[in-house]
């Protein structure tokens, strides 16, 4: 991570801290554990949630080696152009995460392989946390993995925790990883596999 990144995140962070929500961009050693379902073969369809300066952007990119679709959406329009300049292979939209289902079909494709994510959950209000993760497992393909991780000093925070319920409401498998210490402040990632249907997360 560059010195650069961290002034532009910084920056975007002070503009309108509801939608940042983050005040510096993750480091690689979490980058390369949160991306690991990247697949490094075939033509995956990966989507990557509020990439900012593109921390797990550049790890999507070395695992897919300029094959399949990689789709980066990113509601804040200056670090969307960032990303866009730096990554021209990856396909960037500016829009809201909530609107996922929409923007993979206005390129095609109806489901993704892959959904990794770098958006803050625990700031989200709640119904703001169930409108994404409905756009989530709306939108990933039966044997597709989405991620996404946590500080590890939150863990135990009613936010935090009511977000875990939510993950275990939406997927029939979730699994967290080990704590990420190479990361500033320490993380760690859920990997998420079998995704609901709305009518199983009314009944879950």
């Amino acid at each position: 991570m560059s010195t650069d990144d961290r002034v532009v995140f910084v920056r975007e962070f002070l503009r309108d801290p509801f939608t940042v929500a983050a005040v510096t961009p993750s480091g690689e050693p979490l980058a390369d554990v949160v991306t690991a379902p990247v697949p490094r073969t075939g033509t995956p369809v990966v989507v990557e949630l509020g990439p900012g300066t593109g921390a797990f952007t550049n790890a999507i990119q070395r695992r897919l080696a300029g094959r399949g679709h990689h789709l980066a959406i990113e509601i804040n329009g200056r670090l969307a152009g960032l990303l866009a300049a730096r990554y021209p292979r990856v396909d960037v939209a500016v829009a809201d995460a909530r609107s996922l289902r929409e923007v993979l079909a206005q390129r095609g494709h109806r489901s993704a392989d892959v959904i990794v994510s770098g958006l803050p959950w625990a700031a989200f209000a709640p119904t703001q946390q169930d409108d994404l993760l409905s756009a989530v497992t709306d939108t990933l393909a039966p044997d597709g993995v989405f991620t996404t991780f946590a500080y590890t000093h939150t863990r135990w925070a009613p936010p935090a925790r009511r977000f875990r319920r939510s993950l275990a409401s939406g997927f029939e498998e979730v699994v967290p990883g080990r704590t990420v210490w190479g990361n500033l402040p320490p993380a760690f990632v859920y990997f998420c596999r079998r995704p609901h249907t709305a009518v199983q997360r009314r009944t879950v």
